[in-house]
């Protein structure tokens, strides 16, 4: 009877124990995971939303930087949580200590999660900062606080994922840059993030709706602005299922030993 409340105490320490590692990590060396997202998104604000927003005037009724300011966040909180994983998980593999935590009792699904707490830290922390450098640049009034909070957070989680399973495939570092640079960054710029996809012709409009990151960038400008390109239930159910489906396979992974076992 005290095994199962023992080794979900021990499950538990491991989970903060991990979690604790990644967050001081990224937090150790903010100057290369907080400082540089957060320039390059600035620039993207000064570029992007005062120099061509004032010639391009407004987007579906919002001053052009308005609109932009909600993806912009997006492709921060994206691209710094996928970044935390795929570096910290390949470097665990890279030094092989990460063959010290598959040999102990923790489960697969700790070591997961434990990896994502860094991952989600560290993208809605560098949300934060982009939120708050953008007010320097319009005074943005949150629409629906719960659609804004949850949308970012489930995102932090998805490309949590997709940073893990980058680093469980990779063989080398270059391994890890690849994905971002050929698939995540086209994504991401094909997302919405600084047009409305009602400016497309209808065939691109529906080509559009395969991106996943449409329905990540539409739903966290509506949290924000109110306005959507997309159905916010449509949104939400494909951002659940793509969770589902890269959890899923990062544990089967995990419990393969797929790249971690010589």
């Amino acid at each position: 009877m005290n095994g199962r409340p023992s080794q979900w105490r021990a499950n538990l320490v491991s989970l903060q124990t991990i979690a604790y590692k990644e967050t001081n990590r990224f937090l150790r060396i903010w100057q290369q995971t907080l400082l540089p997202p957060a320039i390059t998104m600035t620039l993207y604000l000064v570029i992007f939303g005062n120099l061509i927003g004032s010639r391009i005037g407004e987007m579906q009724g919002y001053s052009y930087i308005e609109f932009i300011v909600p993806g912009v966040i997006m492709t921060a909180v994206i691209t710094s949580s996928y970044a935390n994983v795929v570096s910290s998980f390949f470097g665990a593999k890279f030094q092989r200590f990460i063959e010290e935590i598959l040999v102990s009792p923790t489960s697969n699904l700790v070591v997961l999660l434990g990896y994502l707490a860094g991952g989600v830290g560290r993208g809605l922390l560098v949300g934060v900062i982009v939120l708050a450098i953008s007010q320097l640049f319009t005074d943005l009034q949150i629409h629906n606080l719960a659609i804004t909070v949850s949308v970012v957070v489930l995102t932090a989680v998805l490309f949590s994922l997709g940073g893990f399973i980058n680093a469980i495939f990779a063989r080398k570092f270059d391994d890890i840059s690849i994905v971002p640079t050929f698939i995540l960054t086209p994504l991401t710029y094909l997302g919405g993030v600084f047009y409305s996809i009602d400016l497309l012709p209808a065939f691109w409009q529906k080509v559009s709706l395969a991106n996943p990151i449409l329905y990540m960038v539409n739903a966290f400008r509506y949290g924000i602005l109110g306005h959507s390109d997309i159905d916010i239930g449509v949104a939400y159910a494909v951002i659940l299922l793509f969770i589902a489906l890269l959890g899923g396979l990062a544990l089967l992974l995990l419990r393969a030993g797929v790249g971690l076992r010589s």
